[in-house]
């Protein structure tokens, strides 16, 4: 600095205390000059990789003050110290890290930082207008280079990721910093240079690195540029021939707040120069940005370029009368499709993707024209060639989806070099309460009729149209609600956030789709009921059957909405903007759809059927699940979209097709007893059933005292594990609670309710009552075999053992379980689907290996088939008894077999995505697919057919039944198991409760006489 040029620092100047919170700067931009010497490396083997989208590193830099001494200042300085991180990022996570301030250097792939902190003075200059300049003294570890060779980061070839470089310190670091006095259009630039004081021969040594950026929200902006301001919006408004026709904008009292709750943080879509016709060169450009190769490929389309609005400042003020104005500044920033949008959005470099701009709004035309200046700007504004004209809309239609939209244009007097440039931000219905506390929004339908047609090609008279009406219930106005509430209700039923997968589904497993339809309006109703403004008292307290225009014309409703689909797939159909009819009595949508068309500009223009730029040649139908039976029918809503255009048309698509995973609406969310709690109320059905007929079965062995050892204790067991497992593991018995991830009850905080805790409480109260009596009736027949062996210790033989019927058993289980684990691995390679794991979709949410998965699968068919060990006892043994009751084998059967009527009656709710749906019936595997779900009850129902004929017909009459001449098909009888008598009291006594030991000793003397 010359001197003369430094300002005295007066004591009682704000600014000196003042200084921490407006001296800084995050996420500027930084260049180093080309040279041999980079002050850090960069790790970039994965920019090209699909994760990160073939993204473009960006150089940010950030400066904080940390300390100020007061106590040691001079007239002209001040001893400051602070620190600064820069680096190279792709991942968009800079400004995550390096707060602390402590000198080091940090990298992995995608990503380089280094934090240096500084000590040094700060000053005040009068050059350039005025400048606060600081000239600091830095201290950092740099990553050491290669002294001799081209690539001077050659350590980097070899490293690992997670290997951080050699570094050594270094504290010949310069930096000096100019920020400007004073905030406004053409003075709001923060630049710096970063130099080595190394000589070039230091290994150390690095070239000069260049900072830019620019003040924020924390300074105090003068507005006062309005000759500047001027050239664009004299005289005021400016006659933009973009402005929407037919469109309402906003003139209330709020306009600073709507600007700022629109722009913050959110990207607007650049619309493509549909409507220019010129040279390649001239409808290609990108407004007044300086653009990359990226952009400039998109030929006019603009596909994937956002902008931001970004640092605003507005000042409102009444203007007499009801009218009002506002000054507005901002800075426009145009973001390239290869920049990560979240770093974007904190960006404060100025460059040449950026316009800094500042105008004025006037309620009396709701317009905001601003002047805008290109880049860096000088004091003349020489670079301030550019008209930006803004506009809030408060009325909307299909072609008019903007909650604000504008223009920028050039004013430069030799000729435009660029077609006026468009850009919008859509509307969604949420934010219509935040943007519009006063003015009421309204939408303008303009595709009924076009609507009316789709409805007639696809709802054909059908007997089952008829019977849909007649039979199932789907979302409606509700007759107890307001007007204007029933309407928002049914908006939000409409709504669909969810993932969804062609239909049908693919035999490859389908990549994720994310469906977003917003409902924008229902009837008259524009968002959201939200307040009075909407209609009068008295009309909210009126059900909407006793207004006019709905008493003789209740059938069809028009709606209008907004449909995003993100997917490979579907990047042809990104946003379709729909307007049409909804049918509350088969829930069906039929829509008529504008589409965001991103081709050339060429396209564009030579397509005479495009209305504002948008493919209207769309139709569309949605189909929601009904509201009733819920727990019977397929909870998906069904979405289908087909062009109307012809297939060498450029804007032709295939048709679409898909299905969504199961949606809940509003009511059933709140007071509808969910899926879990059917199960659970089955659950206590089912297990009611199985304990009586386990009561049944221990009443039945009171009076038939010989048949008790003939019981498979097997069998009994195998019950038994059935019974325990939920008690153990705290797993659901028989039935298993859908979990996905837009259906699982706990989202709505149902898991915590009393309701459900009374059923599992119930559940395993149950369980506990079916696993003691099942154990009482394994010591019966363990005390009957007992007996009988005492009765015949010479022939244990002839006493029935559960030996052999344990290794057949468990050679079929095991035969069929590898079986099914060859069978499933067939399947699941076919359908591409990883056989290293599963991931069952439970609520700890762990993992599990292929075969155990299988097993805990097997486990539910071995209990299903708990009579198998029964059947092949009674041929062991060749009874001649009926050792079980019908009550007991046929009812239990029967509450083993109701899970798979069930799953096979109620339409599955399908989630591709998940490995599994349910933790134990899993229509994903094999035993409760559909095919399980027949099968496995046909073999149910077999076993008991063949333990019912063996207990009706002895084992001996069954051979003769099944001897075809020579062939006989069991083998002849033999005296190995024949039943013992039993004419002991004191056997009868010991297996029936409640006599006591008196009585049996008075027959044990009984006996001892007779003998």
């Amino acid at each position: 600095m010359q001197e003369g040029t430094d300002s005295e620092l007066k004591a009682e100047d704000d600014r000196i205390y003042s200084m921490k919170k407006q001296l800084f700067f995050v996420n500027g931009d930084w260049r180093q000059e080309v040279g041999k010497d980079p002050i850090m490396p960069f790790d970039d083997r994965e920019v090209q990789s699909e994760y990160l989208g073939n993204r473009t590193p960006l150089n940010l830099a950030s400066f904080w003050l940390v300390d100020i001494d007061h106590a040691h200042r001079s007239k002209k300085s001040l001893s400051v110290s602070g620190f600064m991180v820069m680096g190279i990022t792709i991942d968009g996570s800079f400004m995550d890290y390096g707060y602390q301030g402590t000198p080091e250097f940090r990298m992995w792939r995608s990503h380089s930082q280094m934090t240096i902190s500084f000590q040094g003075i700060y000053t005040e200059s009068k050059k350039n207008g005025g400048e606060r300049v600081m000239c600091l003294l830095g201290s950092t570890m740099l990553p050491s280079r290669e002294p001799d060779s081209a690539y001077p980061w050659e350590w980097l070839k070899a490293s690992d990721s997670s290997n951080q470089p050699p570094l050594s310190q270094d504290d010949q670091i310069l930096l000096v910093l100019h920020f400007p006095v004073t905030f406004n259009l053409t003075s709001r630039a923060i630049r710096g240079e970063l130099r080595s004081l190394n000589p070039k021969s230091n290994s150390k040594y690095f070239d000069e690195v260049h900072i830019l950026s620019q003040l924020g929200k924390s300074a105090m902006y003068e507005f006062g540029s309005e000759k500047i301001v001027s050239r664009a919006c004299d005289p005021y408004p400016y006659d933009d021939s973009l402005v929407y026709g037919g469109t309402s904008n906003y003139k209330g009292h709020t306009i600073c707040e709507i600007l700022k709750e629109v722009a913050r943080d959110q990207a607007f879509t650049v619309v493509p120069n549909w409507r220019c016709n010129g040279t390649d060169e001239f409808c290609s450009k990108l407004g007044p940005f300086v653009t990359d190769k990226e952009i400039k490929e998109s030929d006019g389309s603009f596909k994937g370029v956002k902008l931001y609005m970004q640092e605003i400042m507005c000042e409102q003020k009444a203007s007499g009368g009801n009218a009002t104005s506002a000054r507005v500044s901002a800075v426009f920033r145009a973001v390239s499709p290869m920049e990560n949008l979240y770093t974007a959005a904190k960006r404060s470099g100025l460059n040449n993707m950026t316009v800094a701009a500042e105008g004025i709004w006037k309620s009396t035309s709701g317009q905001l024209c601003m002047v805008g200046c290109l880049g860096l700007v000088d004091v003349e504004g020489s670079r301030c060639n550019t008209r930006v004209c803004l506009y809030v809309p408060t009325s909307f239609s299909i072609k008019q989806r903007s909650i604000l939209y504008g223009s920028f244009s050039s004013i430069n007097n030799t000729g435009s070099s660029y077609f006026p440039l468009s850009f919008e931000k859509l509307v969604q219905p949420s934010e219509l309460w935040n943007y519009f506390s006063v003015s009421s929004p309204n939408y303008k339908y303009t595709k009924i009729s076009s609507a009316a047609v789709v409805l007639e090609k696809n709802e054909p008279f059908s007997v089952g149209t008829v019977i849909k009406k007649s039979l199932l219930s789907f979302p409606k106005l509700e007759d107890t609600e307001a007007f204007e509430l029933s309407l928002s209700v049914l908006s939000e039923d409409l709504t669909l956030h969810v993932s969804a997968f062609p239909d049908p589904i693919p035999k490859l497993q389908p990549p994720k789709v994310d469906v977003q339809m917003e409902i924008l309006s229902v009837g008259p109703l524009f968002g959201r009921y939200w307040s009075p403004q909407n209609g009068s008292t008295a009309q909210e307290e009126t059900p909407y059957h006793t207004k006019s225009e709905y008493t003789e014309k209740q059938l069809l409703l028009n709606v209008s909405a907004q449909l995003t689909i993100t997917g490979k797939a579907y990047s042809s159909l990104s946003v379709l903007y729909l307007e049409g009819l909804y049918d509350p009595h088969v829930g069906k949508m039929y829509l008529v759809g504008c589409r965001d068309v991103r081709a050339s500009w060429k396209i564009l223009y030579e397509s005479m059927d495009l209305e504002a730029g948008l493919d209207c040649l769309v139709e569309m139908v949605v189909s929601y699940p009904p509201t009733t039976s819920r727990w019977l029918v397929n909870p998906a809503a069904r979405i289908s979209i087909a062009s109307q255009r012809t297939e060498d048309d450029p804007l032709y698509f295939s048709t679409v097709k898909l299905q969504t995973l199961p949606i809940m609406y509003r009511k059933q969310r709140e007071d509808i007893l969910s899926r879990r709690g059917i199960e659970g109320i089955l659950r206590v059905l089912t297990l009611s059933l199985a304990i009586c007929g386990i009561l049944s079965q221990l009443f039945y062995i009171r009076y038939n005292v010989d048949s008790v050892p003939y019981m498979s204790l097997v069998m009994l067991g195998i019950q038994a594990i059935g019974y325990s497992i939920p008690l153990v593991t705290g797993a659901e018995a028989l039935f298993k609670k859908l979990a996905t991830e837009s259906y699982e009850t706990t989202t709505y905080g149902l898991d915590d309710s009393q309701w459900f805790r009374i059923l599992d409480y119930t559940v395993k109260l149950l369980l506990m009552a079916s696993l003691l009596l099942t154990l009482r009736l394994c010591q019966k027949v363990w005390k009957s075999r007992i007996r009988l062996l005492a009765q015949t210790p010479l022939e244990p033989h002839r006493v029935p053992n559960d030996k052999r019927v344990l290794m057949t058993t468990s050679a079929i289980h095991l035969i069929g379980y590898v079986m099914v684990l060859v069978v499933h691995s067939m399947r699941t390679g076919q359908r591409s689907i990883r056989t290293k794991s599963y991931t069952i979709a439970r609520e700890d949410s762990r993992g599990l290996w292929e075969w155990e998965t299988e097993l805990e699968e097997y486990v539910g068919l071995v209990q299903d088939f708990f009579l198998l060990p029964q059947m092949i006892g009674n041929l062991v043994w060749q009874i001649d008894c009926k050792p079980l009751r019908k009550l007991y084998f046929i009812g239990i059967t029967l509450v083993r077999l109701f899970p798979h009527i069930y799953d096979y009656v109620r339409a599955p709710s399908l989630n591709p995505y998940f490995a599994e749906e349910y933790e134990f019936v899993n229509p994903g595997l094999d035993f409760y697919s559909k095919f399980g779900d027949i099968a496995i009850p046909i073999t149910a129902i077999l076993l008991a057919v063949v333990v019912y004929v063996q207990q009706r017909w002895n084992y001996e009459t069954l051979s003769k039944m099944l001897t075809f001449g020579q062939c006989r098909l069991l083998p002849s009888g033999s005296r190995m198991y024949e039943r013992l008598p039993s004419s002991s009291k004191a056997f009868e006594a010991e297996l029936v409760s409640g006599v006591n030991e008196n009585a049996r000793q008075e027959n044990d003397k009984e006996n001892d006489d007779v003998e």
